[in-house]
């Protein structure tokens, strides 16, 4: 199997399961329910519960953990899907498409959109308590998982990586500021799936930090060729107009280093974290270094 079909594979894994993510008996305004599946299910490349799932059967060796990992899978595209419509707002980005198509806001105006992020994020804690209460995954590592989610996700993760990049606005001047930002805004998600794959399936102590560090490097890997994309890529492949962060005179790493040495970051980057998963004893290893090859070269 090919590393684009297992991908494939995995994210229509991760779509059935969304699809009723949000209970149908559960007494949600239906506006709010419409909002909160428009953005869910508008599409994407689910890297994030395709990293959790392919992390577990990395651990494991086989798909027997992807029954435990799953309901972490869909937290963390959950709290994915939330950053994006609020990064999307007029006070943050102020983007009118996000993968093709209008953004949360724009359908359904931007007080709707705030609830329908915050009603994401809050499912997402809620996915993985549920997972333990029903015995679907281990109580220690549901609270290890929660624990993980709500660091990388929040003040000093994720959220924190987007305060950084409204404050530095205009005022980022080195690679360095940047890549603090990257590495929480994109990258700390990416270490998420990871890890709490890995913690589905019993990883040790050693493997969990081996994911991690993989992540941190595939995260920033990531997020810098999206910003080459951004310069070099196909709209139509994107789903996004191209050049906007030279519109918006945003600092990317294009902007500071130069195509050519964000290229060998990427690759450099990448050949680092394939060398720490190899050193992890990982009993399937080979689809997980696949992945960080395919996310390296993508097109969108």
């Amino acid at each position: 199997m090919t590393v684009e079909a297992y991908m494939a594979r995995l994210a229509g894994m991760v779509e059935r399961e969304l699809d009723g993510v949000l209970p149908a008996g559960w007494d949600v305004p239906a506006r709010l329910r419409e909002a909160m599946m428009y953005s869910l299910k508008a599409g994407g490349k689910r890297v994030r519960p395709v990293l959790v799932l392919a992390a577990a059967e990395a651990v494991r060796g086989d798909g027997s953990a992807s029954e435990a990992a799953m309901p972490a899978a869909c937290a963390v595209e959950l709290v994915h899907t939330y950053s994006l419509i609020h990064d999307d707002l007029p006070a943050m980005d102020n983007d009118d498409f996000r993968r093709g198509k209008p953004t949360n806001h724009r359908v359904f105006g931007e007080a709707m959109a705030i609830l329908a992020g915050d009603a994401l994020l809050t499912h997402a804690f809620h996915l993985i308590a549920e997972a333990a209460l029903s015995g679907r995954l281990s109580a220690d590592a549901a609270l290890a998982i929660t624990a993980d989610l709500a660091r990388l996700a929040g003040a000093s993760g994720m959220v924190g990586g987007q305060a950084a990049d409204i404050l530095g606005e205009q005022g980022v001047t080195t690679l360095e500021e940047l890549r603090y930002i990257h590495l929480h805004k994109t990258a700390d998600l990416i270490v998420f799936s990871l890890t709490a794959g890995g913690r589905a399936a019993g990883a040790s102590a050693g493997q969990i930090e081996a994911l991690a560090e993989f992540g941190r490097r595939l995260g920033l890997a990531f997020q810098i060729r999206d910003d080459m994309l951004d310069v070099i890529g196909d709209e139509r492949r994107l789903g996004k107009k191209t050049g906007s962060d030279e519109r918006s005179r945003k600092v990317t790493w294009p902007y500071l280093a130069g195509l050519e040495a964000s290229r060998d970051e990427v690759e450099r980057l990448t050949r680092e974290a394939k060398e720490m998963l190899r050193e992890a004893g990982l009993r399937k290893p080979d689809l997980l270094i696949g992945i960080a090859d395919y996310l390296m070269r993508r097109d969108r």
